[in-house]
C-alpha cells in the first residue's frame, strides 16, 4: 500500500505526528511493535504518575491526623497499587487506539525498518514480512533504559523502569543508581511504601540538570522521608551472587559496600536507532542520535526522525512539538522551528520540580547580568493550609532588559504552575508585566507574582 506519511512508531511523538497529518489531509499510517502510545503510556510517563499518586495517597493518609482527621493505620497494598497502574495505562492505550480509528489512521503492527526509495518493511509477531511505500517516512522509534557497563541489568535483581514498575512484591531495600527524574520518582515512591531506599549520585547534586538551589531543597525532602542520598560516588560492582545485592560504591572518602534486594539502574535513556534501517538508507547519525535540522529531515530526502532519538531534551511534550512541527513543514505549512530553551521540564517526585530555561549558574557563564527573585511556599497562604510547605518559586531575569530568563520551582503542584512561565517567555514577558498581572489568592500561582517582584524590591509578602 502506498501512503503520503508512514510513521515508525506510536509514542507521543508518533502518534501524535500521525494525528497532524491526518488531520492535514495526508493519508498516514502508523507502525507498532508493542503497544499503541509507546513507552511514555505504557511504561513511562502515565503509569509512574499513577504509581506516585498511590504513594501521595498513602502518605496523606498517615499524615491525616496534621489536618485533625483520626484514620487506623494505613496499610499499602504493592500489588493493588501496581495493579491500578497498568490499568490506567492500557486505558490510556485504548485512548489511543480509539484517536487512529477517528483520525482514519491505518495501523500496522510489527516492528518497522526504513528501506531506500521510500519504503518501509514490516516484520509481524509471527515471522512474516510486509512492504509499504510512503512519500514521506517518520522515524520516532523512542528510547530505552541506559545499561551501564558495570551494571548490566538481569531484569531481576539489578533493574531498569520497566522492571521497577511490575515487581511482584515489593523489596524491603533499594539502591537507586542515578538521580534524574526517573531516579527520584521511583526513589520517593519505593520510599513512602516503606522500602529502605539509597540513592546514589555521580554528579555533586541530586537533579544534576537543575538549578543548584532547587537540587538543594529536594535534598532535604528526600532525607526528610528517609531517604539516604550518596552524591559525588559511583557504582562500581555489583555481586548479585547471594540472596540480595552488595552493591560497590566509590566515594570521596572510599569503598562503601551497600546490601539490598533490588538495585535500580537509572542513569537515564539511550535511542532506538538500532534495525531501523539508518545503514540501508544512508541516513546520518552522530553520537548515537540521528542527525536532523530545524524540520526534523534526515541527510536522506523524504525521511524524518523525532523525539528520543534526535537531539534535543527526551521527554514526551518535545517528541510530540516535534512531530506536528515535522508533519506540518511536510504538508506544506510553515511551522516555527521549535525553540529548545523554552521547554519545561517536570519532575513528579514529592515535593515536585518544575523549570524552565536558564538556571542561575548557566545565565550567569552566558554573560547576563541578573535579576533574581524567590519566593518560599512558608509564606504562602495556601501552602501553610494545604500542609505543603517545603520549596519556592525563584525567577531569573536580565538586568538591562527585564527578560524572563529562567524559572525554577519545588513544591507542591509546580508542575501544574510551570506552563504560566512557558507562554510568557514565549511572549516576551518582562518582570513588570508579571507583578502587575493580578494573580488570584489564596493559590500557589502567587508565588510566581511575588519571586517576580522580589526581583525587583517590590515583594510583600515576604
Amino acid at each position: 500500500m502506498n501512503y503520503d506519511v508512514i510513521v515508525i512508531g506510536s509514542g507521543p511523538g508518533g502518534y501524535v505526528a500521525a494525528i497532524r497529518a491526518s488531520q492535514l489531509g495526508l493519508k498516514t499510517a502508523v507502525v507498532e511493535r508493542e503497544s499503541l502510545g509507546g513507552i511514555c503510556l505504557n511504561w513511562g510517563c502515565i503509569p509512574t504518575k499513577a504509581l506516585l499518586k498511590s504513594a501521595q495517597v498513602f502518605e496523606y493518609i498517615n499524615h491525616a491526623a496534621e489536618y485533625g482527621i483520626k484514620t487506623a493505620e494505613a496499610e499499602a497494598d504493592f500489588a493493588a497499587v501496581i495493579k491500578r497502574s497498568r490499568g490506567v495505562a492500557e486505558g490510556m492505550s485504548k485512548g489511543v487506539q480509539f484517536l487512529m480509528k477517528k483520525n482514519k489512521i491505518d495501523v500496522i503492527m510489527g516492528a518497522g525498518k526504513a528501506k531506500p526509495g521510500n519504503k518501509v518493511e514490516v516484520k509481524a509477531a509471527d515471522g512474516t514480512q510486509k512492504e509499504y511505500t510512503a512519500t514521506s517516512i517518520i522515524l520516532a522509534t523512542g528510547a530505552r533504559s541506559r545499561e551501564l557497563p558495570n551494571l548490566k541489568q538481569d531484569g531481576k535483581k539489578v533493574i531498569g523502569y520497566r522492571q521497577a514498575m511490575v515487581l511482584p512484591e515489593q523489596p524491603k531495600s533499594l539502591v537507586v543508581v542515578g538521580s534524574g527524574a526517573i531516579g527520584v520518582e521511583f526513589a520517593y515512591f519505593y520510599a513512602t511504601l516503606g522500602t529502605k531506599v539509597t540513592i546514589v549520585e555521580f554528579m555533586e547534586n541530586v537533579v544534576p540538570v537543575e538549578d543548584e538551589d532547587v537540587s538543594k531543597q529536594l535534598l532535604r525532602s528526600l532525607k526528610k522521608v528517609g531517604i539516604e542520598i550518596m552524591t559525588s560516588s559511583s557504582v562500581e560492582s555489583v555481586d548479585t551472587s547471594g540472596a540480595g545485592c552488595k552493591v560497590q560504591v566509590k566515594t570521596a572518602s572510599g569503598m562503601q559496600t551497600l546490601e539490598c534486594d533490588i538495585v535500580l539502574s537509572a542513569a537515564g535513556v539511550v535511542a532506538n536507532i538500532e534495525n531501523i534501517g539508518l545503514e540501508e538508507t544512508g541516513i546520518k547519525t552522530e553520537k548515537g542520535k540521528v542527525v536532523v535540522d530545524e524540520f526534523y529531515n534526515t541527510s536522506v530526502k523524504g525521511y524524518y526522525a523525532i523525539g528520543d532519538i534526535v537531539g534535543g531534551q527526551a521527554l514526551a511534550h518535545v517528541a510530540s512539538a516535534e512531530g506536528i512541527i515535522c508533519v506540518e513543514k511536510i504538508a506544506g505549512h510553515k511551522p516555527e522551528p521549535l525553540d529548545y530553551n523554552n521547554i519545561p521540564g517536570c519532575t513528579y517526585c514529592s515535593p515536585e520540580i518544575a523549570s524552565v530555561g536558564y538556571t542561575e549558574k548557566a545565565a550567569k557563564a552566558a554573560g547576563y547580568e541578573l535579576k533574581i527573585g524567590k519566593f518560599p511556599f512558608s509564606a504562602s497562604g495556601k501552602a501553610s493550609a494545604a500542609g505543603s510547605k517545603d520549596g519556592f518559586v525563584k525567577l531569573i531575569f536580565d538586568a538591562k532588559y527585564g527578560e524572563l530568563l529562567g524559572a525554577h520551582m519545588i513544591g507542591a503542584n509546580v508542575t501544574e504552575m510551570i506552563a504560566e512561565i512557558v507562554v510568557a517567555r514565549k511572549l516576551e514577558t518582562t518582570g513588570h508585566e508579571m507583578i502587575k498581572s493580578v494573580h488570584p489568592h489564596p493559590t500557589m500561582s502567587e508565588a510566581i507574582m511575588e519571586a517576580a517582584a522580589d526581583a525587583y524590591g517590590e515583594v510583600i509578602h515576604l
